[in-house]
């Protein structure tokens, strides 16, 4: 992965302006700066967005708070909005939002399978009449499940499981984007199924789903 310093000496030479100053830390303000001179070299029309020093200043200020809204800080994070950006063919910038929502990969993009896919294959791998048996498409698939737990996704009806699976799978490309690790993938799997005999395990994960859906906290 391409650190900061290197993206920015590899940037087109094109005029910038200092980031308005705010409670931010330095990797997101280089993430910035690098990424307005990337945009500023993609778009043609930039200067009908930010026409002046003030207008840049101040789209940076508001795109800053959006990132770290949103905990981007590193130019790996934004480079699928970058690839996102050359594909409009449109003169005209993206708005923050709509960067900020370009730089989410699709399950596609990291070569693992979609969601409704993935949550297929968890749940028939997961089952116990499949215990040393299933075939699985890709580590995050297995990750994920080992994180919402074979048990739930047996027994949680199917709109539940699946509103438990998203949310871990969501989480789970998030870290790949980071670059961290993922639980590895045993080579073959246990006789029996891992299950907690415990009948407040499917309470359990209702509730967290209820409450996610109530605007609990999230991940």
């Amino acid at each position: 992965m391409k650190s900061v310093s290197n993206m920015l000496q590899q940037m087109p030479n094109v005029p910038t302006a200092a980031v308005v100053p705010l409670k931010a830390d330095a990797g997101t303000v280089q993430v910035i700066n690098a990424l307005f001179r990337e945009l500023m070299a993609i778009f043609p029309a930039w200067k009908q967005a930010w026409p002046d020093d003030d207008a840049l200043k101040a789209a940076k200020a508001s795109w800053t708070k959006a990132f770290m809204a949103e905990g981007i800080q590193k130019i790996e994070q934004v480079r699928f909005g970058i690839e996102q950006c050359r594909k409009m063919k449109k003169p005209f910038a993206p708005s923050s939002g709509e960067f900020v929502a370009m730089c989410q990969p699709t399950p596609e993009m990291l070569g693992i399978p979609p969601l409704e896919k993935a949550f297929r294959e968890a749940c028939r791998n997961a089952h116990p009449s499949m215990a040393g048996q299933g075939k699985w498409s890709h580590n995050a698939v297995w990750h994920t499940a080992k994180e919402c737990g074979f048990e739930p996704l047996n027994r949680l009806e199917t709109s539940l499981a699946l509103k438990l699976f998203e949310r871990n799978y969501v989480i789970t490309i998030r870290r790949m984007v980071e670059g961290l690790p993922l639980q590895a993938m045993p080579l073959a799997l246990p006789a029996k199924a891992e299950a907690r005999r415990t009948p407040d395990v499917g309470n359990d994960a209702i509730s967290k789903i209820r409450a996610m859906r109530a605007g609990g906290s999230h991940a």
